[in-house]
């Protein structure tokens, strides 16, 4: 049974039960906005947390009130113990669930049923396959078309992530829409957000507003039905009437959440992130090898957590270069 203990509630009242777990800094596509193009320098193995160090460390997490865990990426699935670390963490009390690029979900759709993670986010950028090839630098779109089907055909509770960017796919905000009106999937659209090597820049962004004004132009303005927010939430969902499915909007940068956030991250070697935006980390796994003490690691961490992204709390701190290129790239932070 979990506890809730002041060392994951931060100096802003916000108590944090969610953690994302990075299990490799490798993936089988090249997404632009994600890994930069010449590539990263991977961390060495013995750097990386073992399957063992990972069940040890969320162990710690849950004990002082962690009850969701994601796993991520790079790709989590490329990681050969996928299968084991998932057994071990699927003993805890918390509720499972995965981000993932869908092109070998099919090799593990047993396992997933097996051991009770039914939450699955699939990366699409694209419905478009030379799209997808451009964005992935992969000519993999049926794979991964092909393995989103089957996970709704298998009933698993799916939510597709596609990363907007001006000028690449926000001409497919309505054929994502349409995509939801006979499949029970929540379709989320997320803006585009500054990160080591991937060319951040504002005039990119496509905002909460102009993805509302697309679907209101083309559905009707009646046809478009807000759905009640969940808690913690990240998305601001909608319905087009009688539609299936759903969509959402993360606007992580023109509309933050970040007075509800309630999600840290554990990079695949052992560092904490207590925001997606900050350059600050706190090594764990070398204190944990050493046979310290975590906790009051944690507890100093939550509690250098800034209110808005951060610090960042306005547009010309966010487009500053020197705020936000020595953050890592996101295929090394965990998707």
């Amino acid at each position: 049974m979990t506890k809730i203990t002041p060392i994951l509630t931060d100096s802003h009242g916000r108590t944090h039960n969610y953690l994302r777990i990075s299990l490799t800094e490798k993936c089988n596509l090249r997404c632009t906005y994600c890994m930069p193009h010449d590539g990263i320098a991977l961390t060495p193995r013995a750097h990386l947390m073992t399957a063992d160090e990972i069940e040890a460390i969320a162990k710690i997490f849950v004990a002082n009130g962690v009850d969701k865990i994601r796993l991520t990426g790079g790709e989590p699935l490329v990681r050969k113990d996928f299968t084991a670390i998932l057994e071990r963490l699927a003993k805890l009390p918390v509720k499972l669930s995965i981000t993932t690029n869908a092109l070998l979900t099919h090799r593990f759709i047993d396992d997933f049923k097996r051991f009770g993670l039914n939450a699955i986010n699939v990366s699409l950028d694209s419905l478009n396959p030379e799209k997808f090839k451009f964005i992935t630098r992969r000519d993999e779109y049926k794979q991964a078309f092909d393995n989103i089907n089957q996970l709704l055909d298998e009933s698993f509770d799916v939510k597709l992530n596609a990363v907007l960017m001006k000028d690449f796919n926000e001409d497919e905000i309505v054929d994502f829409v349409k995509f939801t009106k006979d499949r029970n999937i929540n379709v989320r659209f997320i803006e585009f957000m500054p990160f080591d090597g991937n060319l951040w820049n504002k005039n990119k962004l496509v905002s909460q507003a102009e993805i509302l004004n697309r679907v209101n132009d083309h559905f009707g303005v009646e046809a478009l039905q807000p759905l009640p927010n969940e808690q913690n939430f990240t998305a601001r969902n909608f319905r087009i009437k009688g539609y299936r499915g759903s969509f959402g909007i993360i606007s992580s940068v023109t509309n933050p959440f970040c007075d509800s956030c309630n999600r840290i991250r554990l990079t695949a070697d052992g560092k904490l992130k207590n925001c997606l935006f900050s350059n600050a980390e706190t090594d764990l796994l070398k204190p944990f090898r050493a046979g310290e003490n975590l906790e009051t690691l944690i507890d100093k961490a939550l509690n250098k957590k800034k209110a808005v992204r951060a610090g960042m709390t306005d547009f010309d701190q966010l487009t500053n270069p020197d705020l936000h290129n020595n953050n890592r790239s996101m295929i090394a932070i965990g998707g």
